[in-house]
């Protein structure tokens, strides 16, 4: 890049925290973000946006320099379904299809999640290609995420920067990070450095992407420390429901 050409935005497109299955609060994901320095990045807890939501107003009122957009990772019948730039949570188990209508109702952006991978969270290339073949674009995917550090060393997930290619989609990376120390690890660029011009990117196709697998060490260490959060989590929701104290099971994310 040369000094008259401004830089790429860099935006972390796939977090989750202490609302689903991540480990690390609001709080820590945004002062990693500011740590990496990040321009704009995407809560997307499984099936809620309340944490979501609770990290824009965050890093509004703190002046952060990292802008936030409200996410959701949804489970469909036909996988796990990202959702940028909605205000709504989307019910989970609904059809692929009529998932993405929903997140296209809202005005946001439907992001096919960790693709290919022969497993029931990960959708598969008939599917994607079945979608786009529909007559009405409000069924149209909006973007594949090309790279994502838990599934890229499977071999599988190595041909889907060029699946992505041959249907015209546009390829995001994000960390799918499930602690704070791992906002970052991969990165959708984009022209520009506000959420507008992320989602404004992903609409026209001038993305890319980087970043590199977890070790499975790092994996197995995530998947520890996620089975003490459960651990945390049980006990929450049983001094709620038995001596009325606390939040339960949300851990500081009340479900709204």
């Amino acid at each position: 890049m040369s000094a008259a050409e401004p830089r790429l935005g860099r935006a972390d497109l796939h977090i989750h925290t202490l609302a689903s299955d991540g480990v690390s609060s609001v709080a820590e994901v945004l002062d990693q973000a500011v740590r990496r320095g990040l321009d704009v990045i995407a809560i997307g807890d499984h099936e809620r946006v309340d944490a979501a939501h609770a990290a824009w107003r965050m890093a509004d009122e703190r002046g952060l320099a990292v802008q936030v957009i409200v996410g959701e990772e949804i489970t469909t019948r036909g996988g796990h379904l990202l959702a940028l730039g909605i205000e709504q949570r989307i019910r989970p188990w609904g059809s692929l299809k009529s998932s993405v209508a929903r997140i296209h109702e809202q005005g946001g952006l439907a992001i096919i999640a960790h693709p290919l991978v022969p497993y029931p969270l990960c959708v598969s290339a008939g599917s994607i290609v079945r979608l786009l073949d529909e007559a009405d674009a409000i069924f149209h995917p909006d973007a594949i995420e090309v790279f994502n550090p838990t599934t890229a060393r499977m071999r599988w997930a190595r041909d889907v920067p060029e699946f992505a290619r041959s249907v015209g989609l546009p390829g995001t990376a994000g960390s799918d990070a499930h602690r704070a120390a791992d906002v970052g690890h991969a990165l959708t660029t984009f022209p520009g450095q506000t959420a507008d011009d992320l989602l404004a990117a992903i609409r026209s196709g001038t993305t890319g992407w980087e970043g590199t697998p977890y070790t499975w060490r790092k994996q197995f260490t995530m998947f520890v420390e996620q089975q003490r959060k459960n651990a945390r989590a049980v006990g929450a929701t049983a001094r709620h429901r038995l001596l009325g104290e606390g939040l339960g099971r949300d851990l500081g994310y009340p479900r709204t």
